[in-house]
């Protein structure tokens, strides 16, 4: 089986991004992690492929996942067929959000 190109717009710690790369990780599946945080570029990409601002999206032979969790995104490959179900563990949740402070989320003060 053909290895499918995978790039991942992701977050360097955001429960989402973790989740995804658990999947891809169990299935041994190569990938380009790009750090939408890190890399400003790389989440102007992901916004201007996808439509929306919203991560972790994933781009499998061209076709992007946008906003997916890792749980939708194991459910998608196996429906494509470019993976088979395992009950392998996977070593992260992959269906758990974030905390505000893995979103770089600045508290605003509102004074009455």
């Amino acid at each position: 089986m053909n290895q499918p190109k995978i790039i991942a717009y992701l977050k360097p710690t955001c429960g989402w991004s973790q989740g995804v790369r658990a999947i891809l990780r169990k299935y041994q599946l190569p990938y380009e992690d790009r750090d939408i945080i890190n890399v400003p570029a790389y989440r102007e990409e992901m916004i201007r492929k996808s439509g929306q601002p919203f991560s972790p999206c994933v781009e499998v032979d061209g076709e992007l996942l946008a906003d997916i969790s890792g749980q939708e995104l194991e459910d998608w490959l196996i429906a494509k067929g470019i993976v088979e179900a395992s009950d392998h563990p996977v070593d992260a949740p992959t269906d758990q959000g974030c905390s505000g402070e893995h979103h770089g989320e600045i508290p605003v003060r509102l004074n009455f």
